[in-house]
């Protein structure tokens, strides 16, 4: 599939525009805080943005408007229990770690549970956004590769130096302006895409309504008690736990918290960013719907080897390649590129953030100079980045390691946001029943996510979880925090009697 030369340069001038608009935010930082919180004098509404944008990555993009073609709208379950979190989070969460004055979102748990509960939180993090990292490089250069036919390890060197080399010089003030710049022109394009294919429609746009309804594409999915399936509770539920995980444990949103100049104007960003992300998932789901009238309709449009049941994520990218004006489809790819390299950046940052926070001025210089810890940020910053490209090469091609990899990170999740409720919920809970509820949970969350990878054979399929995986966090979290709070309450007894 080759894009005509105008979309090819398009999307080189946007993207190498992107790299140097970030760059150019080194020359505000000169200090650790400008680096890391921006000096907390970031406008509300653009870290409200950036919030959105780091829940809409690139392959949400793509992946949601295919899920939506090839299934229902089960999948958009998910934002509906974004609103509870989020107001949970201006209510209890925002404030708590602004009230603490620490851009690290692990300082808490410190406070609570001692020093290993941050040593182990914070590196199940690092762990997480190094695979993160390493996966959506890849994934970035895959749909490249595909339409540009350029080498796959070749566009993984080249992104991840660039999204290195902005993140290192701009710090968090060029991931957040330019989070907020890619979601305008995400949901720009996405807005656009979604009004072409409502009316090209040969009937009209009722017809969109009419061949999805007749195909029951507006599922929101089975609404039985089900646990083993991906039912409308299951993905809700889901949804609570990993929204109440991204806005309490995860550094990306944490210290996007302390970005503005008051609680108010945090609470403000976090609101409308989350809440942004609704009504533009919806979008989403709509293209995914309209995709497939489209194409319905017009079978003759969409070539052989996308007719078959697993094309459901290529169909976009074909649409957006073959069906959009010359220009817009540069501008859109670019866009789609640009919140993966987004995403990356954020991950890139927070983790060089959380090594100066939690481990070079815990461990290390407990009072450094700001040059020291400039320096820190920067060195820091350049190793991750290279960790994560190091990651992604080692992906390519192998998809099992990739699936190990996501279950992996779940594993390390899970056990992170029981800890954070356990001590954001109890404040009699010790030291050692946290820990104790920590081993027994992870142990938990290993066995169901590892379970359906290893036990295969029949004769070990009983020892293989009959639980959904989207219930991995969910059971995880309650063992972590009902354990902890139990063995809490059985010394307590056992002390008075």
């Amino acid at each position: 599939m080759q894009l005509p030369v105008f979309d090819v340069a398009v999307f080189l001038l946007i993207t190498l525009g992107n790299v140097l608009f970030g760059a150019s935010f080194f020359f505000r930082n000169k200090t650790a805080a400008q680096f890391t919180t921006g000096g907390g004098k970031l406008p509300a509404w653009v870290v409200g943005m950036s919030i959105f944008a780091t829940f809409v990555s690139s392959i949400s993009f793509l992946a949601l408007p295919g899920k939506a073609y090839s299934s229902n709208w089960n999948a958009l379950v998910f934002s509906f229990a974004i609103p509870i979190a989020s107001i949970l989070a201006v209510k209890f969460f925002v404030p708590l770690y602004r009230s603490m004055n620490s851009v690290s979102a692990y300082n808490f748990l410190e406070i609570r549970f001692g020093a290993w509960a941050r040593i182990y939180a914070s590196l199940c993090y690092i762990l997480t956004q190094l695979m993160r990292t390493g996966a959506i490089l890849l994934l970035l250069a895959l749909p490249l590769n595909a339409m540009f036919g350029w080498n796959i390890k070749t566009i993984i060197v080249v992104t991840g130096i660039a999204v290195t080399l902005y993140s290192m010089l701009g710090g968090i003030q060029a991931v957040i302006w330019t989070d907020a710049i890619q979601g305008i022109i995400l949901i720009a394009g996405a807005l656009l895409c979604a009004g072409l294919l409502t009316f090209s429609m040969p009937e009209g746009p009722t017809q969109v309504f009419e061949i999805a309804a007749a195909s029951n594409k507006f599922s929101l999915g089975s609404f039985g008690a089900s646990l083993s399936e991906s039912t409308f509770w299951v993905v809700l539920i889901y949804s609570l736990f990993i929204n109440l995980q991204n806005f309490g444990i995860d550094q990306n949103f944490v210290q996007r918290y302390m970005t503005t100049s008051s609680t108010k104007k945090a609470r403000f960003s976090t609101l409308f960013g989350s809440l942004l992300y609704l009504p533009v998932s919806l979008v989403f789901f709509y293209i995914g719907t309209a995709l497939y009238a489209y194409y319905s309709a017009q079978p003759h449009l969409l070539p052989a080897e996308l007719s078959t049941t697993g094309a459901g994520d290529k169909i976009f990218p074909f649409f957006i390649v073959n069906a959009l004006p010359t220009g817009i489809t540069g501008l859109l790819i670019a866009a789609i590129f640009a919140a993966g390299m987004s995403t990356v950046s954020t991950s890139v940052n927070s983790t060089a953030t959380i090594f100066l926070s939690d481990y070079y001025k815990r461990y290390i210089n407990h009072n450094p100079s700001e040059k020291s810890s400039m320096r820190v940020l920067h060195i820091a910053s350049v190793i991750f980045g290279i960790l994560g490209v190091l990651i992604s090469l080692t992906l390519v091609g192998v998809e099992s390691v990739l699936d190990a990899w996501w279950s992996l990170a779940s594993i390390f999740s899970g056990g992170m946001l029981g800890l954070f409720l356990l001590a954001f919920m109890s404040k009699k809970v010790r030291n050692i029943d946290a820990a104790i509820g920590v081993v027994l949970g992870v142990v938990v969350i290993s066995w169901m996510s590892l379970s359906p990878l290893y036990f295969t054979e029949e004769n070990l399929l009983k020892f293989k979880s009959p639980l959904h995986s989207n219930l991995t966090i969910v059971l995880g979290t309650l063992v972590i925090f009902l354990v902890g709070f139990l063995v809490q309450k059985l010394f307590a007894n056992q002390k008075n009697k």
